[in-house]
């Protein structure tokens, strides 16, 4: 199996999540299964089946959560320097002025929202390699972006 790279606070999350799956969310629906049962007949209890749908959704997150953990390569973006890799935390540029900061993580922790950057993404996968004052080309598919990168930084 392939390691999932990944900073210490993306593991950090995703260890938090599977303890709150597996102490509060499976506690939780296993009772509320036992409860729906003492309604009765289970083939026609919409409470019944709600609650198996709902225990199916948490048992497959945490077997893809223990997965995701299992094969993580917990890699600390603060013994690292250089050119743009992996934890890289990059100002950008755009053609029109407007700064973008970006931190390079691995897919699992990946949220755009909160500029955090999947490391597979086109642009991240632009960016690797390059340094301060350095300038890319990204094909999006809104069409191609010009970035200037401003400050390279491993936070």
């Amino acid at each position: 199996m392939d390691k999932i790279p990944m900073t210490p606070a993306g593991y950090k999350a995703l260890n938090e999540e599977l303890k709150q799956f597996k102490t509060v969310e499976r506690p939780a629906i296993i009772r509320a299964i036992a409860e729906a049962r003492e309604h009765g007949d289970l083939s026609e209890n919409a409470e019944y089946h709600s609650a198996k749908e709902k225990q199916s959704f948490i048992e497959g997150r945490i077997k893809e959560l223990e997965g995701l953990i299992g094969r993580a390569n917990v890699i600390d973006p603060a013994t690292l320097s250089g050119p743009i890799k992996f934890g890289a935390t990059v100002v950008l540029v755009d053609e029109d002025d407007v700064e973008k900061t970006f931190k390079i993580v691995g897919e699992a922790e990946a949220n755009i929202e909160k500029g955090l950057l999947n490391i597979n993404s086109p642009l991240a996968r632009a960016l690797i390699g390059k340094d301060e004052g350095d300038s890319v080309e990204v094909k999006t598919p809104g069409g191609d972006k010009d970035y200037e990168i401003l400050s390279v930084n491993y936070v």
